[in-house]
Parts: structure tokens; sequence; C-alpha cells
């Protein structure tokens, strides 16, 4: 028997339970997910069970009329399972995690979640310290820019460049990574996706224009799995590159005892990979992959062999 069959199974005479006028075969079916005939099959196998003695009198007694069901004799299995304590944690944590995400709509049917789960565990889960995933307050205000379907005009600033821009976005997502909110974006004077950390733009004004990232790019819409494609790439920072992990998300950091950093992080391909690695000089080493680390060395030594005397 699977899990979700035993499941189901441990459900289904407390769901009838509480409705003593009877069920439509076809309403408990599509309740419980499955089709009618699987329906049919659960209610046969529970007509077996019951109390130790197995009797007429100790098994679950189920009526049928017509095209409806009703239990007559629960045998003791009247109340739904509760969750244990550490699955209403697992729960509880990862809906309070949820909550705190940027871009999620209905913090109201989280909280209601929430309730319903302490209820369903028959206790309140253990406090558990939830550390934000973003503590930027504007997250929510870009989340509602790109629901809003509209361009953007903001003013930018690049750590790593120490420059301030202006520039116009069409916005698609809003992400977050290592604490941080970004502003993923089609950037109309870079001819590419960019994704803009929040607390760096300086200001913000939505246009009467509507957003087109996918027209423009010529991409599907974008999906949580597709950022799972892309190639990832791991580095080893020194402390003259210690801007990269505020400006890009990054999978991984990992510090070493030489003081230096483990980075992994994807990128949108190799070519665009080689030329970050080149523009961070020799505080970037390429760990992986080979294809990367050899595509930068020849860059490399191209570059230097042109400052050979002839």
């Amino acid at each position: 028997m699977t899990q979700n069959r035993l499941a189901r199974l441990l459900n289904l005479v407390p769901y009838l339970v509480a409705r003593p006028e009877g069920v439509p075969i076809a309403e408990l079916a599509a309740d419980f997910g499955v089709d009618a005939d699987q329906i049919q099959s659960d209610l046969t196998m529970l007509w077996m069970c019951g109390l130790p003695g197995y009797g007429p009198g100790d098994l679950i007694d189920i009526a049928f009329d017509a095209d409806e069901v009703r239990v007559l004799f629960a045998a003791g299995m009247d109340r739904p399972v509760r969750l244990a304590a550490h699955e209403a944690l697992a729960l509880s944590v990862a809906l309070r995690v949820l909550a705190d995400t940027p871009g999620v709509g209905d913090r109201a049917a989280i909280a209601s979640a929430l309730d319903k789960l302490a209820a369903a565990a028959g206790e309140i889960p253990a406090d558990v310290t939830v550390r934000d995933t973003v503590t930027d307050p504007q997250a929510e205000r870009y989340a509602a820019l790109v629901a809003s379907g509209h361009a953007a005009r903001i003013t930018y600033y690049s750590a790593s460049r120490d420059t301030t821009s202006e520039r116009v976005v069409d916005p698609i997502e809003v992400v977050a990574a290592d604490g941080h909110a970004y502003l993923r974006a089609w950037c109309r004077t870079a001819g590419e996706i960019r994704q803009f950390r929040i607390d760096r733009i300086d200001a913000c004004s939505e246009l009467d224009e509507p957003s087109e990232p996918l027209r423009l790019t010529n991409q599907p819409a974008p999906t949580a799995f597709l950022a799972s494609e892309l190639p990832r790439i791991q580095l080893l920072l020194g402390p003259g590159a210690k801007t990269v992990t505020d400006a890009y998300p990054c999978d991984e950091i990992v510090g070493e005892p030489d003081g230096r950093r483990r980075v992994t992080m994807r990128v949108r391909d190799l070519d665009w990979a080689r030329r970050f690695v080149l523009g961070l000089g020799g505080d970037a080493e390429v760990l992986a992959p080979a294809e990367l680390r050899d595509a930068v060395r020849q860059t490399a030594g191209a570059a230097l062999a042109r400052y050979q005397p002839a």
C-alpha cells in the first residue's frame, strides 16, 4: 500500500463521519483528488478494517445509497490523523519563510494556513526564530511594480563601478538571495536582462507604457525552475572582489582560512562569465567548470602576448 493511499484511508472515515447525511461518490473522489473507481476500491478495503476481533460488530460499516456513501460505524476512526510535532514545526517554518518572501500576494491566506496548521497539529508548534529572507522594506513596492505590468525609469548605483546611472527597465520579477531583494528586469540601456539590488535603486518612477520584456528578449516567460538550468560556476574570490557577493545572487558562499571566499553562482552563459572573471583581475580564480577556466586562461594569455616585444 502506498503512503498516499494509507493517508487517504485514515482520513476517509472521519471525513464521512463529519457528513452523516452522506456524500456523493463523485464529490468524495474530487475532494480526495482521485477518480471514482479508486474511491470505490478504498471504501471496499475499509469495509475489511476495524477493531481486534474483526466480527460484524467490530468492522467499519459503510452504507451506499445510490451514488452516495455514509459511515454507520466508525470503529474508533472518527477523528482525523494529527500532524506530529516535528511535521507541524516544519510546515510552520516553511509558511513563515514564504510570508517573508517578496512577491507573495495573499499574506492573509498564509496567516490563515498557519492558524489551521496549529489546530491540525493539536498544539502550538514550538517557537522558532526564522531569519528574514529579505530585510529590504522596498521589496513589496517593486513586487507591486512587476504586477502592474508597466515599465519603469530607475536611477541605479553600481557598487562595482562606483557610478550612478539612469535607465529604463521592463520588470520581470522580484527575487531574493542572501538577505537582499533584487529586481530582475530587461534593461533597455544594456540590451539584456539585469538584476538590480533594490537597496541600490536611488529613484524609481513607473512609466505609462507596458512592460514587454518577453517581446524584447524573444524568450519564454521566466519561471523559478529556469534558474536551475543556467550554467553554474565556482570562483575563489580575494578581498578586492568583495562586492561580487553584494551585487550578484550566489548559491553558496564559503569563507576560506586565508580570507578568500569560495563562491558558487549561476550565470547567463559562460562567455559572459569569461568577461566577468577577467574584469576581476587577480582577485578571481576559476575553480569550475574547466571549460571556463581554460577560456579565461586563453584570453588572458592572448592579451599578455600583445605586450611582448616584437
